[in-house]
């Protein structure tokens, strides 16, 4: 585990010479199992690096208490600095008006975060796994997702970190019943009341069962197929952008004319960098979204806008295609 977990760092660069680590730790069995690997690469000094721990307690099940008394004694008994946050998530995400996983989620990183600078930190590493890399691909089909959704759960983003991506749920569980960790165990992930547990516990079992029993494998092939293609397109969309690009700067300015020369799957790219370029992310934009504004380009009658989300207005008139960030309120 430990030699797959230094090839994974390896692969993507997860971790830089001293380097101080933000560990997200719950206390189950993913996230003990990182925080305990992590902890003996670096006294092993294989990498010199250090390690703090963020465990945030959501108030939700009666054993939450208990989850955080485990995290804490882990980290006194190994000399490891640990933050804790308590926080009422449900009161929380009513008043935000927010989903209650939305919440903890949206939580959870303000406190990384926070800590994060508090340590002077450089990275957050979180304990996700090749499962569920897998069980985000799937919900991404299902919502109707495009290629990036087939990327799954990247291994590295911006300065989040997972260490544990390409190891299988199996192999955790029995690493953390090696070790004698006695991790806690979560029995809401049981519970079949939202997407993503219906993926794991319905939908992953019966394509073994029935289809595929290496289904995990099969479809992170896929994924790494994906994301060297996307990756590929990423670069072709930068290229093509700069050539057709008239302005850039707090708002975005395409030449309308060599626009609609391009093929439809490289429109798609080009509107989808430019909002992201104009806006920082494309968030709430629809494929169908998409689609509008090539229509709305390729018609070019008079001076035409759409605003595929509250942030973002695009013009079309003059022979140009405007990305025109709103300063909404």
């Amino acid at each position: 585990m430990k030699e797959i977990v230094l090839d994974t760092i390896k692969k993507y660069n997860l971790i830089d010479e001293n380097d101080k680590i933000v560990c997200g730790v719950s206390g189950g069995p993913d996230s003990i199992c990182m925080l305990d690997i992590l902890r003996r690469i670096k006294e092993e000094e294989i990498i010199k690096f250090e390690i703090v721990v963020a465990h945030i307690n959501h108030l939700i099940r009666e054993e939450a208490v208990s989850d955080e008394e485990f995290v804490v004694d882990y980290c006194n008994r190994n000399g490891i600095r640990c933050y804790v946050k308590r926080i009422d998530v449900k009161k929380y995400a009513n008043d935000t008006k927010q989903g209650t996983e939305e919440a903890g989620r949206k939580v959870r990183y303000e406190f990384f975060d926070e800590i994060l600078k508090k340590e002077n930190a450089q990275k957050i590493a979180i304990a996700h796994n090749k499962n569920d890399k897998i069980e985000t691909i799937i919900m991404n089909v299902l919502r109707g997702s495009g290629i990036q959704g087939l990327r799954g759960i990247e291994p590295k983003r911006e300065n989040i970190i997972r260490p544990l991506i390409e190891i299988e749920r199996q192999n955790i569980e029995k690493y953390c019943e090696e070790m004698n960790l006695n991790p806690r165990i979560d029995k809401t992930n049981f519970i079949n009341d939202c997407t993503r547990n219906k993926v794991r516990n319905i939908v992953l079992p019966y394509i073994k069962q029935e289809f595929n029993p290496n289904i995990i494998k099969t479809l992170d092939r896929l994924s790494l197929i994906i994301t060297e293609e996307d990756e590929f397109m990423k670069l072709k969309t930068i290229e093509i952008f700069d050539k057709i690009k008239i302005k850039q700067e707090e708002n975005i300015t395409l030449d309308l004319k060599k626009f609609n020369l391009l093929e439809n799957v490289m429109k798609k790219r080009i509107i989808m960098y430019s909002i992201q370029k104009t806006i920082g992310n494309t968030q709430n934009v629809d494929m169908i979204n998409v689609e509008d504004i090539i229509k709305l380009c390729s018609n070019n009658i008079g001076n035409k806008y759409l605003t595929p989300n509250k942030h973002i207005k695009i013009s079309v008139g003059k022979g140009q295609v405007m990305f025109e960030k709103m300063n909404f309120k």
